[in-house]
């Protein structure tokens, strides 16, 4: 059988990650090493930023006569695999990319989807699963964290792909063949060439610097020290984890006074370790609850924007717009004003029906103009009276409720009790459809004749999607067992 001289490579990409930049390398590369070469891609539609297929096919030049090249892979035919991404990766294996005569060579972080993001439970895909179908369905998978190399060093994912592809020695080039064609590119060379070096070394098996582990940052305020303290005193180790992050988190969302009210509810729950600690993890989520406030307040945070400037790679000079899509309801709207105020609008029909049309419609917020970033900043600013407001006077009564469902709970009931929080999250929409659900189990739990046993499935039903038809179900009357 005569050997194949074709290449067929396949690029997998996100927008913004310059797919189309490698693929104009690989394109260069091939015609300078006396090829004939051709890129193509093919957008696809609405995954994460954007996902694009970039295909490169290329012969050896035989002479005068223009071999024919396809313009897109076709499933089973398609030597080399370059995904920057883990799902991209796995993507193009549930196409058929990825065969036993396939070099696949991806990134194994993660851009999570907006359905992994939205899911009501943890969404994630596996990438344990992943990476399984990558190392058994290959002809040899190279994997590794190019997003982390890329920021290491200074460059961009697509030279550090280059740099991959290079070092699988999956091509017939030389590395100095690979190098001229980023010089030829002569876009941020120098920046591109260590993240070419550095993916060639990865590549080739030699050991990445790992990162030093950052050590857990100590109080820096007194307070902050009087807290921990009393966190190392007072709880059992299982739970201080968990109870030193809910501080940070309560005096970051409100003040030192605040997180010594999230220890004394801690104080008055006596029970196993384990109930301790995920009562204090499920605590400091329920009292951060996200109300329009500290919304307002992450938006406009300056260590948000720079986050933001180094996610695009922004340079110093380069001026930046931030555009936000926000949808306050009025009841978010009435309940950050005085309790006595919010109550009365949201009790009277009149005003009602005369303020609702004004939020009925989400709108685009652009948080880096000065106009919205001060009426946010003002808004942020909002957090000193948030004790007085509406939202926080309904979610203490609600904390102090469930509280008081977990201390008069057995104990493995508690536990349970105390797990239901995670159907809270969120605002708006989101947060009263979970509010809603856990509701709806609480109610059942109260009613009698559920169990720990019960209580778990109906918090699974719960997070099993977000319409409750799951839900609904196990709620259903059977055979006069109530809850299932």
């Amino acid at each position: 059988m005569a050997e194949r001289k074709r290449i067929a490579i396949a690029v997998l990409g996100l927008g913004g990650q310059g797919g189309g930049v490698l693929a104009d390398w690989i394109v260069q590369l091939g015609k300078r090493s006396g090829h004939v070469a051709q890129g193509t891609s093919v957008p696809g539609v609405a995954q994460r930023t954007g996902a694009t297929i970039y295909y490169v096919e290329m012969i050896p030049d035989s002479g005068p006569a223009a071999p024919v090249l396809a313009l897109t892979p076709v499933p089973g035919d398609v030597d080399v695999v370059v995904a920057s991404e883990l799902m991209e990766a796995g993507r193009a294996i549930l196409r058929g990319f990825v065969t036993d005569r396939t070099e696949l060579i991806g990134s194994t972080h993660r851009v999570y989807a907006i359905t992994e993001k939205a899911a009501m439970a943890d969404g994630r895909a596996s990438a344990e699963r992943i990476v399984a179908a990558a190392q058994k369905r290959a002809k040899r998978f190279i994997g590794f964290d190019m997003d982390a190399v890329a920021e290491r060093t200074g460059s961009v994912i697509s030279s550090v792909m280059f740099g991959a592809l290079a070092g699988s020695g999956a091509l017939p080039f030389s590395r100095t063949a690979f190098e001229e064609a980023i010089r030829a590119g002569g876009k941020a060379v120098e920046a591109n060439l260590r993240g070419f070096a550095a993916g060639f070394d990865a590549a080739q098996g030699k050991d990445e610097p790992k990162a030093e582990q950052s050590p857990i940052a100590a109080p820096t305020t007194e307070g902050g020290r009087a807290l921990a303290a009393r966190v190392d005193a007072s709880l059992p180790s299982q739970a201080q984890f968990f109870a030193l992050e809910g501080v940070r988190r309560l005096m970051d969302y409100q003040d030192a006074a605040y997180a010594g009210l999230y220890l004394d509810r801690l104080d008055g729950l006596k029970g196993s370790p384990e109930l301790l600690a995920e009562t204090a993890r499920h605590l400091a989520l329920w009292m951060s609850y996200e109300d329009t406030i500290r919304v307002a307040d992450l938006k406009v945070r300056a260590s948000r924007f720079a986050r933001v400037r180094g996610e695009v790679r922004a340079k110093d000079d380069q001026i930046v717009q931030l555009t936000e899509y926000m949808h306050p309801r009025l009841e978010e709207i009435c309940e950050t004003l005085p309790a006595g105020i919010g109550r009365h609008i949201l009790s009277s029909k009149r005003w009602s029906r005369w303020l609702k049309p004004l939020f009925a419609k989400g709108r685009h917020v652009e948080t880096t103009s000065l106009r919205w970033f001060l009426a946010l900043s003002l808004l942020a600013g909002w957090r000193r009276w948030r004790r007085g407001t509406l939202r926080y006077r309904i979610e203490q009564a609600r904390i102090e409720d469930w509280l008081a469902l977990i201390r008069a709970a057995e104990p493995e009931a508690a536990i349970e009790l105390a797990r239901c929080q995670r159907l809270i999250k969120g605002y708006g929409e989101t947060f009263a459809r979970g509010l809603g659900n856990y509701q709806r189990i609480v109610a059942r739990y109260r009613a009698g004749g559920l169990d720990a046993a019960g209580l778990r499935h109906l918090h699974e039903a719960a997070l099993a999607d977000e319409e409750g038809m799951a839900l609904e179900e196990a709620l259903a009357p059977r055979a006069g067992k109530p809850g299932g």
